[in-house]
This record gives structure tokens, sequence and C-alpha cells, in this order.
């Protein structure tokens, strides 16, 4: 049952993650057009970032940096950076995963090519310095380099999780358990979607006095739930998602909660079926995509391994409520710490 107080957390969510993705979004294209950035290559690097999106990660930045008292202007070009390393990584994951499909419209390598498609990922990628050496320039020493430390390790960090993640799907998802899946998001989602989002929204908020560690963990039971229940979303039914990525992780052979779960808990012909139907290899079963789709998730259904992954997120949501109130148990009430808190509960239940 849905209650008032329900119903006002969604709309506390829904018109923060509206304004500070357009308050972002209007900071990053004046940013790339005052250094330079004109012609087809601001056309090819301003195109994701005009697509709609959540806005999550601008949001978990300038929301967490008010929550520790700070100012939108004192994480904005953060939110920014952070804003462009997403849209470069989403090109080049496309490029990985041949994904055809980006927010509603052609994946940038299938509409221009991919060697323009990685041109402008590069782009995106090193335009993200640009606001942070600006902003650290008007910082304490220590500040900025601590501004610094935590791009520098978000970068890392996520280009090594990709890798990992590309590794792990080559040896294949046998003998993979649950604490493999959340090494993986760890490093392909949560420090970039979460983690630093809301340690540099704090470390800015705070002017560098915020204890980081348990607004990090916070981020990582967000990231984890955004991830799987962006696992979920891509096995909705093709009707409600209209087709856009409908099954596109079973095709491309993604390492999902749902999957390691029909992988450990069905029957051995059906572990053999769903090894036969999944990634690339898939294309020899001769069946054709959308039937492999259905089948698989068929024996999700069968497996309860859907049921099971929305379980798992739930868990993972109270995980993240409990580091939440650790986390900003000093802090004083505020719309942007209600954000934070109902963020858990939209993600948990989109």
């Amino acid at each position: 049952m849905t209650t008032a107080a329900d119903t006002a957390g969604a709309e506390l969510v829904e018109a923060t993650l509206a304004a500070d993705g357009r308050r972002t979004r209007d900071a990053l294209l004046d940013h790339l057009w005052r250094h330079g950035w004109r012609g087809e290559l601001y056309e090819l690097v301003a195109d994701y970032p005009t697509r709609p999106g959540k806005g999550l990660r601008p949001a978990l930045c300038l929301a967490t940096c008010r929550a520790y008292g700070g100012r939108d202007e004192d994480a904005l070009p953060a939110a920014v950076a952070i804003e462009l390393l997403h849209n470069a990584f989403l090109v080049h994951d496309d490029i990985c995963d041949d994904a055809r499909v980006r927010r509603g419209g052609e994946a940038l390598h299938v509409r221009h090519g991919i060697p323009q498609a990685l041109s402008a990922g590069d782009a995106l990628a090193w335009a993200a310095l640009g606001p942070l050496l600006e902003h650290a320039g008007g910082l304490r020493p220590r500040l900025a380099f601590d501004l610094l430390a935590e791009f520098d390790h978000l970068t890392r960090r996520t280009i090594e999780g990709h890798a990992a993640e590309l590794s792990l799907r080559e040896r294949g998802p046998i003998g993979l358990d649950f604490d493999d899946y959340l090494r993986l998001v760890l490093g392909k989602t949560c420090w970039y979607s979460a983690i630093h989002p809301c340690r540099v929204g704090a470390l800015l908020g705070s002017g560098g006095q915020a204890d980081l560690d348990p607004i990090a963990r916070f981020g990582f039971f967000v990231g984890a739930v955004l991830q799987i229940h962006n696992d979920i979303g891509n096995l909705a039914d093709r009707s409600d998602s209209d087709g856009e990525n409908y099954g596109s992780d079973i095709i491309e052979g993604k390492l999902t909660l749902m999957l390691i779960h029909l992988l450990r808990t069905g029957s051995r012909v059906d572990r053999e079926e769903t090894l036969r139907l999944v990634g690339p290899a898939g294309d020899r079963s001769g069946v054709s995509a959308g039937e492999r789709i259905d089948r698989v998730i068929g024996l999700m259904e069968e497996c309860g391994s859907i049921e099971h992954a929305s379980a798992f997120a739930d868990g993972l949501a109270g995980g993240a409520l409990a580091e939440f109130a650790d986390a900003t148990a000093g802090l004083p009430e505020s719309r942007d710490k209600a954000f934070l808190r109902s963020l858990v509960l939209h993600l948990r239940d989109p």
C-alpha cells in the first residue's frame, strides 16, 4: 500500500533528479562550448549528454554537497566532470557491447560509425578534466588535491571494473557466486555511479571535514541496487520497455544476478540450455535472438531467479538505509537529506 509519505518521497526524488540534471546539463554544454568544441565534434560530444537520462550521478553529488552544508556552486564543476566521464563510458561501452540503442535513439557508433564514436568518447573523457582544474584552482591546496585524487580513483577503478567484466564474459559464468557479482558491480558501476559522486559531494560540501568512509558504504549499496534493477529492467516485458533494450544482456552474455542464480539453482538440462543460448556463442544455436531471450527469461522465471534478484536488491536497500543513517547522523534534517534517503526506496521500487 502506497502511503502519502511514499508519494511525497517519490515526488521529491523526481523533482531533485530533474532540477539537478538540468542544472548540470546546462553547465556541461556551456563548458564544452566555452572551451572551443565546435562543429561536428561538438555535435558528437554533446549528443549523449542532451538525450533524456535519469541524472542520478550529478544529483547524488550536488545533493550530498548541500546536505553537508555546501552550495550548488561548490560541487557543480565536479558534477559536470562526473557526467562527462559517464557519457564517455557509455559511448565506449556501447561499442564494446555493440549496443544498437541508447536513451531512445541510435547508439553513437551506429549513427556515425565506430571511428567517430571513439573520437567522441575520447573527447568526453578528456573534457572532464577542464571543470576539475578550473575548480581546483580556487580551492585550498589540500582540498584541491583530495578532489583530483577522487577522480583519479574513480576513473581507474571504473576502467579496471569494465576490463574485469569483459574478462569474465570471455571466461563464462560457470562457478560464479553472488559475491563475485557484487565484486563485479563494485568495479564497473558503484565507484562512478554512486560512491564517488557521494564522496565528492561530501568532501566539497564539508570543506574537506567529512568522514567519507560511511558515505562511501552508502554509495556502494546504492550503486548495487541501481545495477540490479537495471538488469531486471532489461528483462522487462517488451511492451513495457518499448523493446528498446529488451533482453540485450542475454544476447551480449552480461553477468547478471539472475543468470548466476539460474546457473546455480537450475537443473543440469536447464543449465546446459542456458549456456547454449546466452552470449555471442548463442548465435550458433540455430535459434533466433528473440527466441533465445524469451527462453532464457522463461527459465529464470521457472527457477525464481528474477524474484531472487529483486529480494536481493531489497536487502541491499536496507543496508543502504542503515549506512545512510550512520553517515548523516550529525547532519541536520534537510530537503537534500530527505532526497538521499528517499532515493534508496525509489531505486528499490522504481
